[in-house]
């Protein structure tokens, strides 16, 4: 979801880097008849939703091979110039990675939207704000700062965040609203939900940077903090920053080998497109239903099948 800030040293695996095929199939084709896809699976569990149910469609009824790639999101970019992704499957805007490999590089393509609205922002626990009422508009936050200090923040109010390699303008939001406070890493999406819920369950002060589509919203309430409003160019420069994020709308991108030469596969991953909603309930098999993501496909496959159908190209 995500730019990475920090550098990021990942081996990719080099099995089955070939773009899938485009030969057609049998309706319940064997895995493993049509080629190989490459799929990266970056660190958050909504991503890793998608990833499942078009791992799961792929196999099972198209007849593919899909070798999935725990990669960070900068990382996997630098796979479709390797050859060794195929496919990312929840883009969060990366209009910079856009232009690198997609225009100038020429060796991606956009394959469309996944149907998600992507929303990144600061909460605070329902808690919080009933008994604190304008601690949801960042003007009044360093009046809050003591509440939110933390042995690892100095002094000032913590603001934790999730991994470093995530979308975030926040340390620059914190330096130009002139704010005392530190960002802080959790390190994971893990983390930063557990400190979420302890916030919540224990009363405990927590400001924290989270994002939506997510299965927590549909769990614990929380309320976003506001922060100047979004203006198109107003996050241009990232040291710069002093606005709220934009509302992304979350794409696929994909090799342009892939999209040239990945027959059937290709045009599922094109059309693959579901909403929030979706996301979230496999989200949840995921996370709190210990299913693995086979079985967590099989699940939303089985009962929303009007929904994945139109997916599958014609003839297959």
């Amino acid at each position: 979801m995500r730019i990475s800030y920090v550098a990021v040293v990942c081996l990719l695996l080099t099995a089955g880097c070939q773009g899938a095929t485009s030969d057609s199939g049998d309706p319940a084709p064997s895995a493993g008849s049509k080629g190989t896809v490459n799929l990266a699976i970056n660190p958050w569990v909504g991503y890793e939703s998608n990833a499942a149910v078009i791992e799961y469609l792929l196999e099972k009824k198209l007849g593919y091979t899909v070798e999935t790639k725990n990669l960070k999101e900068e990382i996997s970019w630098q796979g479709f110039e390797t050859g060794e992704v195929d496919a990312i499957v929840e883009n969060w805007g990366h209009d910079d990675l856009k232009k690198t490999y997609i225009e100038e590089k020429k060796v991606a393509v956009d394959a469309g939207p996944t149907g998600n609205t992507g929303i990144i922002g600061w909460y605070v626990p329902q808690w919080m704000a009933d008994q604190y009422p304008d601690i949801t508009d960042w003007k009044n936050l360093n009046k809050y700062a003591g509440l939110f200090k933390t042995s690892e923040s100095g002094g000032k109010g913590q603001l934790l965040d999730g991994d470093p390699s995530y979308v975030t303008n926040d340390e620059a939001l914190v330096a130009n609203l002139k704010l005392n406070y530190k960002v802080v890493y959790s390190g994971s999406e893990a983390a930063l939900i557990k400190a979420a819920q302890q916030a919540t369950a224990q009363k405990k002060p927590l400001l924290f940077y989270f994002y939506e589509p997510q299965w927590l919203f549909a769990k614990e309430k929380y309320v976003r903090v506001k922060l100047p409003e979004y203006t198109a160019g107003c996050d241009a420069d990232p040291k710069k920053v002093a606005c709220d994020y934009p509302e992304y709308v979350l794409d696929k991108i994909v090799s342009k080998k892939f999209a040239d030469t990945g027959g059937a596969a290709y045009q599922l991953v094109k059309n693959f497109k579901w909403t929030n909603d979706d996301q979230n309930l496999v989200s949840d098999y995921l996370t709190n239903q210990g299913m693995t993501p086979e079985r967590a496909a099989e699940k939303w496959v089985t009962e929303h099948e009007a929904t994945w159908k139109p997916w599958i190209p014609a003839g297959n």
